[in-house]
């Protein structure tokens, strides 16, 4: 079932795959995955730790073409996924709205996903 709230986005999201970088708590403990989606406004990853409601993390963005994004984030939503057999981890669906992101950063994004957009139709 897809998450009611996603219609009321400012921003669209667009499936997307990249490297990312989580920092949480100063640059001691980073989380290293990938983005399941990303937009102007954020992100949703896909952790097997759980970061807490309202978290404030640092972000590092590794964009297809070689480019890095980084700004501030709040996490706005976590959703644990039960494993679907008992050799599963849990894993946990965790969205973070980007904060105190340059605007050169932002058009970076917002071309990203104009044109997995555009590809789309």
């Amino acid at each position: 079932m897809m998450w009611e709230g996603i219609n009321q986005r400012k921003f669209p999201r667009v499936a997307y795959k990249c490297h990312i970088r989580i920092f949480k708590d100063g640059r001691e403990d980073d989380l290293n995955t990938v983005t399941e989606n990303i937009g102007v406004g954020g992100i949703c990853v896909v952790l097997d730790k759980q970061l807490g409601l309202f978290d404030n993390v640092s972000l590092e963005v590794f964009l297809d073409d070689d480019s890095k994004v980084e700004c501030s984030g709040t996490v706005v939503w976590v959703v644990k996924n039960h494993p679907k057999v008992e050799s599963d981890e849990t894993t946990y669906d965790i969205g973070v709205e980007f904060t105190d992101m340059p605007e050169g950063d932002k058009a970076k994004i917002t071309q990203k996903v104009e044109e997995i957009l555009a590809s789309q139709s």
